[in-house]
């Protein structure tokens, strides 16, 4: 399945007392890996938004491994774990810049109907893409 990478400096803001990464901000970094990753198959959140699709979080599960700490280089490894139906399902790792796992993760979305509110298809246009 496709996959992307996004690499990123941690921000002084992003860690506690300690200069470690504080533990909320993972689920941000995840979203990072997913929006990259739609864009890099040529969408991005905003122009599905645009066209009447949002895709609300409904599942993440984090294993913290390692820290990370402040002006870390870290990247996100975002993979899709299957052709989505009325959801999508990514895997993700998030590494040092030695390579090492810090954290696995995995969300799962949903296709919802911006104007209904109402649970969707994936849409052919996104099914295409990853068909390619």
């Amino acid at each position: 399945m496709k996959k992307s990478t996004y690499s990123f400096r941690v921000r002084y803001g992003e860690t506690d007392k300690m200069g470690v990464v504080y533990h909320a901000n993972y689920a941000q970094y995840l979203e990072l890996g997913r929006t990259e990753w739609l864009r890099n198959i040529g969408f991005s959140y905003k122009w599905m938004e645009d066209n009447n699709i949002i895709l609300p979080v409904i599942n993440l599960n984090i294993n913290y491994k390692k820290s990370a700490y402040y002006d870390d280089e870290l990247c996100v490894v975002t993979k899709l774990k299957k052709l989505p139906t009325y959801r999508i399902e990514f895997y993700y790792e998030i590494r040092n810049n030695s390579g090492e796992i810090l954290v696995t993760a995995e969300t799962t979305l949903v296709f919802i109907n911006n104007e209904t509110k109402k649970l969707m298809k994936a849409p052919n246009y996104l099914l295409e893409k990853l068909k390619e």
